[in-house]
């Protein structure tokens, strides 16, 4: 897959919302949604990568699986680790035992069930849980179960066939997420199948990627790639803890990431902006910084740090971006390529 730097800018922008929103910053009271960002991304490149292997002959199951865990273990398993030390030296024993279930319950990809259980995504009491931000892995690992064998049951179908079934998935799904969130708002939260129409979103891009391109105006790329710019970022600034999340409400940072990775080429003023050098760092570096951030929030927390000052959430930011940094370079960027990869791009 060929590498787009504007994907990780797009990252970058994606996880930082969601770091400030954590931290407690009222301007960005939506941050939340760039879990959302990532999750279409993620459709994207996925569904990208196993087409280019299914169309060339060499898809694998065990081959997708083990770049998948060598994209996400490593630093998740650093994390929890660092996690694990820390709580054992500083936590009581009550907090201990919430900890312990959640790393059982993380290591098994289950931890949105789990969080979903135990706690309210927007409760302030969810502040103390170091993991729960791992709730996003949880249904990517779950829809990443069977996805690989729905397109390879599609592989022979047509283009618009099997953006056909993709599509009616994803209605289905949307659907259902609007319904339930009315119902039980954290129900439609944690869920993998209210969750699944925002990968889909990325997947339906991948599968139409040819169509996407015989676009060729200028002038329409750059205006539909500064709108889905404009779109992810009204909900970041704008949605707030009490508003009615996801469901449609989801519709409008996904519709805006779905327009950024279709139509930001590099001749865009968008794509050039999200592939400036500090986006991209920020973007490669965002798995290990999505996945520290929080567990350094939370850990503060719990032994009295309160984040009620711009100075102590600064700190605890670049604290955050340390070990996120120890973390790529130390474990993630080398683990993931102990093997050669037959991908180019590792989602």
């Amino acid at each position: 897959m060929k590498y787009r730097a504007e994907i990780d800018g797009l990252r970058a922008l994606a996880v930082l919302p969601v770091i400030l929103f954590h931290a407690g910053f009222e301007w960005f009271s939506g941050g939340f949604v760039g879990v959302d960002v990532f999750f279409v991304i993620s459709g994207y490149l996925i569904t990208t990568v196993l087409l280019e292997d299914m169309e060339k002959g060499r898809f694998s199951i065990v081959d997708f699986y083990d770049r998948r865990a060598r994209r996400l273990l490593p630093a998740l398993f650093f994390i929890m680790l660092l996690t694990s030390l820390f709580s054992l030296m500083y936590l009581p024993p009550h907090a201990l035992k919430d900890v312990g279930q959640s790393i059982v319950a993380v290591s098994l990809f289950l931890s949105n069930i789990f969080f979903f259980i135990e706690v309210d995504y927007f409760a302030n009491t969810a502040e103390l849980a170091p993991l729960l931000h791992t709730w996003s892995l949880g249904v990517e690992e779950q829809f990443y179960i069977l996805f690989p064998f729905l397109l390879l049951a599609l592989k022979n179908k047509s283009t618009d066939f099997r953006s056909l079934i993709m599509l009616s998935l994803l209605v289905t799904s949307l659907l259902l997420s609007e319904f339930i969130v009315h119902k039980d708002s954290q129900f439609s939260f944690f869920m993998p199948f209210t969750r699944f129409w925002e990968l889909a979103a990325g997947s339906m891009i991948a599968l139409n990627r040819r169509q996407l391109d015989v676009l060729e105006s200028s002038l329409t790329h750059n205006l539909l790639a500064a709108l889905g710019i404009i779109l992810i970022f009204i909900p970041i600034l704008f949605y707030t803890k009490s508003t009615l999340f996801p469901g449609f409400t989801a519709l409008v940072p996904v519709v805006g990431t779905v327009l950024v990775i279709a139509f930001a080429n590099q001749s865009t003023f968008v794509a050039r902006m999200l592939s400036c050098r500090i986006l991209v760092s920020l973007g490669l570096l965002s798995y290990s910084l999505y996945l520290s951030h929080n567990v350094v929030f939370a850990l503060s927390r719990n032994i009295g740090i309160p984040l009620s000052s711009i100075s102590i959430q600064i700190a605890l930011i670049f604290i955050s971006l340390f070990v996120a940094m120890a973390s790529y370079f130390f474990v993630e960027k080398p683990l993931r390529h102990i093997k050669a990869s037959k991908s180019v791009y590792l989602a």
